[in-house]
C-alpha cells in the first residue's frame, strides 16, 4: 500500500492517486516522443551497410551487421593515405586533411571565441539591465533578445550584407561575431534571471568597505552569479556549435563547421557517417545539459543558504 501512495498524503483520495500515476505516465510518453527520433540514430550509426534504415541483420542482433567503419570514416574521409597503419603520421594526416576534422576544428574555434565574446557582452548587459535606475530597460532588453525572435534567415541575410560592406564576410572574425550575436541573448536571459535573486546590499556593503565598482563586481557579485554565467555560456556555445544558416551565408568552404559539413553531406553524398557524427553530438549535448543541471542545482543551493 505504501508503494501505491508515494509522496502523497495519507488523506489523498483514489482520484488523486490515479492522477498521480496518469500524470507521470503522460510525462514519460512525452519524453519518449521527444527523444525517440534522436535516440534511433545511435544504433543506425553502427550499421555495416550504407543504409539509413535497420537491416534484417541489425534487427536479428547479428554482430556482423554492426560496424564502426562510419566512425572511422570521420577520421579518414579526405586523408591522403587512409589505409596506412595507425601512427602519429596517420593522425597528422587525419588532422590536416580529413573533412570532418577540419569542420570540427572550425566548430570548436568559432564556438569557443564566440562563447567568450557572447558571455562577456551578455553578462555586462545583464548587470546593467539589473540596475534599478537603468533607463529604457524594456526596449533595450527587447533589442538584445531580438536575435532569438527574428527568423534566422532574415538575421543571416542582414549579417551577410552588413559584413560584406565592412569586409568581414567570409572571414573567421565575421563568423565569430555572427555566432556571438546569436548566443548573446541566451546569456542575457540566463544571467538576468540569476540577478533577480542577487542581494544588491552586498554591493553597497563592499562600497562602504572601500571597494571600487570593479572590485565589488569581481570579488562580490561575479562569484554569486557565476552559475548563471556558466549556464549562459554553455547555451551560447551550443547555439554556435549547432548553427548552420549563418555559416551558409558567411563562411567559405574552408570555414565550414560540423553542421555545415552535415548539410553538405546530405546534399552531396548520403553517408551514415552523418549518423555517427550526430551520435557524437548527442553525447556532447548530454554532457553540456548535465553541466547545466549541475550549475542550476548549485544556484538553487546558493539561494537556500542565506535562509538556512
Amino acid at each position: 500500500m505504501k508503494f501505491l501512495r508515494p509522496n502523497l498524503p495519507v488523506y489523498a483520495s483514489s482520484l488523486e492517486i490515479a492522477w498521480y500515476f496518469i500524470f507521470r505516465a503522460i510525462c514519460v510518453a512525452i519524453f519518449i516522443f521527444l527523444l525517440a527520433p534522436v535516440l534511433v540514430i545511435i544504433p543506425l550509426s553502427f550499421n555495416a551497410e550504407s543504409f539509413f534504415s535497420f537491416t534484417s541483420g541489425m534487427l536479428k542482433l547479428d554482430p556482423a551487421a554492426y560496424s564502426l567503419k562510419w566512425y572511422r570514416d570521420i577520421f579518414t574521409n579526405g586523408m591522403a593515405a587512409p589505409e596506412a597503419p595507425f601512427s602519429l603520421a596517420w593522425l597528422a594526416d587525419s588532422w590536416a586533411r580529413s573533412q570532418w576534422m577540419l569542420a570540427l576544428k572550425n566548430s570548436v574555434i568559432v564556438g569557443i571565441f564566440a562563447t567568450l565574446l557572447a558571455t562577456t557582452l551578455g553578462t555586462l548587459a545583464a548587470v546593467g539591465l539589473s540596475r534599478p535606475d537603468m533607463p529604457f530597460r524594456g526596449p533595450i532588453m527587447g533589442m538584445l533578445i531580438s536575435p532569438m525572435i527574428v527568423p534566422i534567415v532574415i538575421t543571416a541575410t542582414g549579417m551577410f550584407f552588413f559584413f560584406s560592406k565592412i569586409g568581414l564576410a567570409q572571414t573567421y572574425t565575421g563568423l565569430i561575431m555572427a555566432h556571438a550575436l546569436l548566443g548573446t541573448p541566451f546569456v542575457v536571459i540566463t544571467v538576468t534571471a540569476t540577478l533577480t535573486s542577487f542581494d544588491r546590499s552586498l554591493i553597497r556593503a563592499a562600497a562602504n568597505l572601500g571597494a571600487n565598482p570593479l572590485t565589488a563586481f569581481f570579488k562580490v557579485q561575479m562569484p554569486l552569479i557565476m552559475p548563471g554565467v556558466i549556464s549562459g555560456g554553455l547555451f551560447a556555445f551550443v547555439t554556435s556549435f549547432d548553427e548552420v544558416v549563418v555559416v551558409l551565408f558567411l563562411a567559405e568552404p574552408e570555414q565550414r563547421t560540423i553542421p555545415r559539413q552535415m548539410w553538405s553531406g546530405l546534399r552531396e553524398q548520403v553517408s551514415p557517417t552523418i549518423l555517427a557524427v550526430a551520435t557524437i553530438l548527442v553525447i556532447l549535448s548530454f554532457i553540456l545539459l548535465s553541466s547545466l543541471e549541475i550549475s542550476r542545482r548549485r544556484l538553487e543551493k546558493m539561494k537556500l543558504e542565506p535562509s538556512a
